[in-house]
């Protein structure tokens, strides 16, 4: 089939799926004006590889298949491929106007993952079917969610214990046959699951042999009987309130996607009780999906230093002296981010024969972005000043009976108007709403989670340097890989 047109990835997703979003279900997912926005977010990368200007970043000529495929879909080589795949993520987010298209980048990260933990399995069948799912992918060019958070219920409480509402909090195996599996559950946040091809599914913990049932992995049409969905809406349009805006609303929804006893086959099932390497599927996962979250979160930090210098200069403040250290402190936050993205693939690692970014880099950007993100959101509000909170409409700002009056006292330093000064807050507002809070901090992992990912991945660096510090200290005499060159000493 080859690379597919906007029209025909949108012509697709008319395939008879369930989706129910406030309290309707969607006939026709492309003629909901809510999900609307999250598919014409999603077009941007197919629109990309139509692109001649995109193109080299979009498309990549895959030897092992012979044509033309998207590259989320190529599996990494080297250092060239990785950074071109971070370039991607960084310009389909410009493109999307700080927001990421999201149709293949997730899933793409979870099928490599699946690869990685096929091979530590060494298991033939798992590689296969991985192998030949990618092939799928990429000849059909498909979009495809990755769904890994299951609801979880009590999560002081593993998947198996009877302590738990019920047993099906987590995504499980319910039965077994010649021809595939059954399984019920439910998977929570799942980014544009409603409007994508395929859906892979992941588990999202460690577990024990009681949890055996829940170590499963397998891949679906979004249309497959007995799959549920309920997206939560998203800021889809501006307010009657709010300053209108030519350009287009971007966004995604994120679904709550439920498995009424789905029937998966085996050629679409990549773990099915392998307890032991229900963690390892999800490290990989997550080390792959860090990284494309610092790509994509780049854009978004370039555009709120600019909110920052705009504010700045709106209300004359530029140049004082406590503003502008709050303006190094986030040209210095954003270009370490920018700085740790592209370190993390040029010193990257192998697993299981494929190359990686960099864990120990890729966890310590997401760590930065995410742990610092309120000192610079605390930086940007107290450059705006009390407007920010308390700003007039836009239906005051066009009544005529009032709106002189804000044209008037609403002006900033000489030379701006008050209009601007009002949308650029209007902007901040939106910016800094709690979901971009909630998703900064859990989207990838909580904090918790990336220092946990720093630790173990560090925890052999951090004992040969305690080896290093023993030998600076006379404690233990140097190794035959630490040549101290004592016949270059001076001799008395």
């Amino acid at each position: 089939m080859g690379l597919r047109t906007v029209e025909e990835y949108q012509k697709s997703i008319r395939d008879g799926r369930i989706v129910y979003i406030n309290g309707d279900k969607v006939e026709d997912v492309t003629k909901n004006e809510i999900l609307k926005v999250g598919i014409e977010t999603s077009s941007i990368d197919y629109a990309m590889a139509e692109m001649p200007e995109y193109r080299d970043l979009a498309v990549v000529e895959d030897p092992e298949i012979g044509e033309e495929i998207s590259r989320y879909y190529y599996t990494p080589k080297n250092v060239e491929d990785l950074l071109k795949r971070h370039e991607l993520m960084v310009t389909g987010t410009k493109l999307g106007l700080c927001h990421v298209p999201f149709s293949k980048d997730i899933a793409s990260d979870a099928l490599n993952a699946v690869k990685i933990t096929a091979r530590a399995m060494g298991k033939p069948e798992y590689i296969e079917r991985a192998e030949k799912f990618r092939i799928y992918l990429s000849k059909n060019d498909l979009s495809m969610a990755g769904a890994i958070t299951c609801v979880k219920g009590d999560r002081s409480l593993r998947p198996s214990d009877p302590r738990q509402e019920h047993p099906d909090l987590y995504v499980r195996i319910v039965d077994k046959n010649k021809e595939g599996i059954v399984v019920r559950g439910a998977k929570a946040h799942i980014t544009g699951a409603a409007y994508y091809n395929e859906i892979l599914v992941l588990p999202c913990r460690n577990m024990t042999e009681a949890d055996k049932d829940y170590a499963v992995s397998f891949a679906l049409p979004a249309n497959t009987k007995g799959l549920i969905q309920i997206p939560h809406p998203m800021h889809y349009r501006l307010g009657e309130n709010e300053f209108p805006i030519e350009l287009p609303i971007r966004g995604h929804t994120d679904s709550l996607i439920i498995f009424d006893d789905v029937f998966v086959p085996w050629d679409r099932v990549f773990m099915c009780g392998e307890w032991e390497y229900a963690m390892t599927l999800v490290y990989n996962f997550a080390y792959l999906h860090r990284h494309t979250a610092i790509s994509y979160h780049i854009p978004s930090y370039e555009a709120l230093l600019g909110m920052a210098q705009a504010m700045a200069e709106y209300n004359g403040i530029e140049k004082l002296g406590h503003v502008r250290e709050k303006i190094i402190d986030l040209v210095i936050f954003v270009n370490t981010l920018k700085s740790l993205a592209r370190a993390s693939c040029i010193d990257y690692v192998v697993h299981e024969g494929i190359p990686i970014p960099n864990p120990i880099i890729t966890n310590i950007a997401k760590y930065h972005y995410a742990n610092n993100f309120h000192s610079c959101a605390k930086a940007l509000v107290d450059i705006c000043g009390g407007l920010l909170s308390t700003a007039p409409t836009y239906k005051d700002w066009v009544n005529p009976e009032i709106g002189g009056l804000l044209h008037k006292y609403l002006v900033g330093k000489a030379g701006t108007s008050a209009e601007e000064r009002l949308r650029m807050l209007q902007l901040i507002r939106n910016t800094l709403g709690v979901e971009n809070d909630v998703r900064t901090l859990h989207a990838e992992g909580s904090l918790a989670a990336q220092r946990i990912s720093i630790y173990g991945e560090a925890i052999r660096d951090v004992q040969e340097y305690k080896k290093l510090a023993k030998v600076l200290a006379g404690i233990e005499k140097p190794s035959k890989n630490m040549p101290i060159l004592s016949e270059y000493l001076i001799k008395s």
